[in-house]
């Protein structure tokens, strides 16, 4: 195993899902930081998966939505220091466009899921309004 003098960033995957009625998929997280608060679904990387992996399996395990890597389309990197409280966080973010009525509901560490109308949504945890706006601007 390698040892290095540097510290090293945590790295997490965000996804902006976004349905044909110009609404986003939140989810009202369970655990601190922001616990209670609105939120983007998404997680830590594990050691052993792709940040699109990751990004997958977050939304799965958050969710219930299923969608495939072929779906994703990266929004960008974000990486201002103190943009989460629990020490030096990237997240690369995906916009999922999705068509029809898709049920999503609350799971993993995820207390709630909602779809909210991008002209009205509640306060966010994170920079996650930044995200959102850079993800429905891109497009």
């Amino acid at each position: 195993m390698y040892t290095y003098e540097y510290p090293r960033p945590m790295l997490t995957a965000d996804c902006v899902v976004i349905n044909a009625m110009a609404e986003v998929l939140l989810i009202r997280r369970g655990n601190e930081p922001f616990r209670g608060c609105w939120a983007l679904p998404g997680g830590f990387m594990e050691m052993d998966e792709t940040i699109e992996r990751c990004a997958v399996r977050e939304l799965q395990e958050e969710t219930g939505i299923v969608a495939g890597e072929e779906r994703l389309r990266m929004v960008g990197v974000f990486s201002r220091p103190g943009r989460d409280p629990r020490g030096r966080t990237v997240t690369v973010a995906y916009r999922i466009d999705v068509e029809g009525e898709v049920d999503a509901h609350g799971g993993d560490d995820a207390a709630e899921a909602r779809w909210f109308p991008l002209t009205a949504l509640p306060p966010l945890a994170f920079d996650h309004a930044e995200v959102i706006a850079a993800a429905t601007t891109a497009s």
